[in-house]
């Protein structure tokens, strides 16, 4: 492979907007450079939310296809029912609702580049036509039986472990050897260093004043160390969504330890999580849901000493309407109905986890993308949970 100077890597830093200067991460840039001549399939790995978006679009510029085309797709929010048609196409009539022949993203990217984000998600029918075109760019359309060719550049991308999900039989093994030809692993943001979130966290606050043309926040030594401890698992994205917040209810201020206590540890009806407060570690999925199920467990308790006092009659209703709140404003988020229902045959975390679902619907105002994305899922696992769950 050719040698990649600094200047190079810092020319696609500034071109794509990568901000951070840490070994890890500028590696990580190196490699795409450096693997972009190579006319081979890439998997990038790496957290949600940890910036993999960029590395397959430097890939592109870098290579010989950059004035050809580049096609994005989201695999995992994509309906199982319609995700080979959106990538190999579909004949008129081939199946309800098919009132004229598409081509599909495969046939579109033709002589370019196709980003498959999320590619864990691809049901094993799918991966199995992926699987054809990788090896002789061959496909064919949905209820069509002649054979197609196309010649596009795969680069693929996921946070699941995919040998893992080998094992599970949930990603085929061929297929996995075929699309991690070369790899590149992107680094997630606590990895990166105090100094990478720092830089990110003030570009952040400067964007975000422009945007809202409010005075900028600034951020004491006591702010930064905070965040450089922090485990960020949401990565880029969760930081950023914090100082956006930051910028609107801050704005112009010097942001504090306190202030960024406030957005990165949780508190609910007397239950935290264990953030930055105590350990500074990550809090695993399960965890987050044992926790969910206490705070429901608190506010079922709560219903229940409600029912107790219209029971006694002890309850004035002769105050004003908004007057009389014996359930903390969190609790007015759930509907009880909905997730405290004990003759139900589901386990604590099941009923914790469907808790979780409908609130970030209500947040989302029902917005099933918007939602998925808030829960840091596939939509079609979204669409899974509201089916199992039946919200």
């Amino acid at each position: 492979m050719p040698q990649i100077d600094n200047a190079t890597i810092l020319q696609a830093k500034q071109r794509f907007g990568i901000i951070g200067k840490s070994p890890a991460l500028m590696a990580a840039v190196e490699s795409a450079i450096r693997v972009a001549p190579i006319d081979l399939s890439v998997l990038v790995t790496g957290e949600s939310g940890s910036g993999k978006e960029f590395f397959p679009k430097i890939i592109h510029q870098f290579g010989a296809r950059k004035h050809k085309k580049y096609i994005a797709v989201n695999c995992g929010a994509i309906p199982e029912g319609t995700i080979d048609s959106e990538l190999f196409g579909h004949e008129k009539g081939s199946f309800t609702g098919a009132i004229s022949a598409r081509k599909g993203y495969f046939e579109e990217a033709n002589g370019g580049t196709l980003f498959l984000d999320e590619v864990a998600e691809l049901p094993l029918t799918t991966q199995a036509r992926l699987l054809r075109v990788l090896e002789s760019g061959e496909f064919l359309k949905v209820g069509s039986s002649e054979v197609q060719t196309t010649d596009v550049r795969i680069v693929a991308a996921t946070n699941v472990d995919l040998l893992d999900a080998v094992k599970q039989h949930k990603f085929r093994e061929d297929l996995y050897y075929r699309l991690s030809t070369i790899s590149i692993q992107v680094p997630n943001l606590h990895d990166r260093g105090g100094d990478d979130i720092a830089l990110l966290a003030r570009k952040f606050a400067s964007d975000f004043s422009r945007k809202y043309m409010t005075d900028e926040i600034t951020f004491s030594e006591e702010a930064l160390h905070t965040i450089a401890l922090y485990r960020w698992p949401g990565n880029v994205r969760q930081l950023k969504n914090m100082v956006e917040q930051l910028a609107l209810f801050h704005a112009g201020e010097r942001i504090s330890r306190d202030n960024i206590m406030d957005y990165i540890h949780i508190d609910h009806s007397g239950f935290s999580t264990p953030a930055v407060a105590s350990t500074y570690s990550a809090v695993d999925s399960e965890t987050e849901r044992k926790m969910m199920w206490q705070f429901i467990l608190s506010l079922k308790n709560e219903v229940e000493d409600l029912k107790k006092l219209l029971k006694s009659g002890k309850v004035d209703f002769s105050q004003e309407k908004d007057s009389f709140s014996p359930i903390s404003p969190v609790s007015s988020l759930v509907n009880y109905n909905d997730v405290v229902d004990i003759s139900q045959p589901m386990s604590q975390l099941d009923v914790a986890e469907k808790s979780a679902i409908i609130e970030a619907l209500k947040r989302n105002n029902g917005n099933k993308s918007r939602t998925a994305k808030d829960l840091n899922i596939s939509i079609r696992t979204l669409y899974r949970k509201i089916q199992e769950y039946e919200i």
